[in-house]
């Protein structure tokens, strides 16, 4: 357990609109678009990329194979050797995950996928770590364009201490203990 946490490299995605109940000049920031706009790649030791996709467009295979490759020139620039060691990353099956070219993509360049139960938000570090903080610094924010709410989340990832990440990141083990031990049922804190 002990390598399994200074070994791995931990990577989540999250769908922002799933997080954020901002407005825009009084509107809904993502009105009923049902589809992903926004995501970010963080590990233990903080926010990696922050990849904000346009207004109405749709997260696909191909879209999600560019952001890896984003996220992997991030991770060369931001984390020098790490894509040597290994990269470990945590998705749910979405399609755009689980989708032929996506599972291509990471055979190629031999990115393991830790596994991860589907319906299962308790067990994804974003969703157990990381929403409730960022809705409770958003609040009731209101941003008069993108580029401010963009602003403001940048700000918000820039001064989080890499002790918030870490935290996160290593708490997985226990939950999916505490899984185990409910027989998979969902885990509360």
């Amino acid at each position: 357990m002990e390598s399994f946490k200074e070994n791995t490299y931990m990577v989540r995605k999250y769908q922002l609109r799933t997080i954020l109940l901002c407005k825009i000049n009084g509107k809904n920031l993502l009105g009923d678009c049902t589809c992903s706009r926004n995501i970010g790649e963080y590990s233990h030791k903080g926010l990696i990329l922050l990849d904000i996709l346009p207004q109405g467009q749709c997260i696909n295979a191909a879209r999600y194979c560019s952001t890896l490759d984003r996220l992997k020139e991030a991770i060369r620039r931001k984390r020098p050797g790490l894509l040597r060691r290994g990269v470990v990353l945590q998705h749910d099956n979405a399609t755009p995950h689980s989708a032929n070219l996506t599972q291509q993509w990471l055979q190629r360049y031999g990115w393991e996928i830790l596994p991860h139960p589907a319906h299962s938000p308790d067990l994804a570090p974003s969703d157990f770590h990381l929403f409730g903080p960022l809705k409770r610094h958003l609040g009731v924010m209101a941003f008069k364009t993108e580029d401010d709410l963009i602003s403001e989340l940048r700000n918000w990832f820039d001064n989080l201490d890499v002790d918030f990440f870490r935290v996160g990141i290593n708490s997985l083990l226990s939950r999916w203990q505490k899984c185990i031990d409910l027989h998979g049922d969902y885990v509360e804190k």
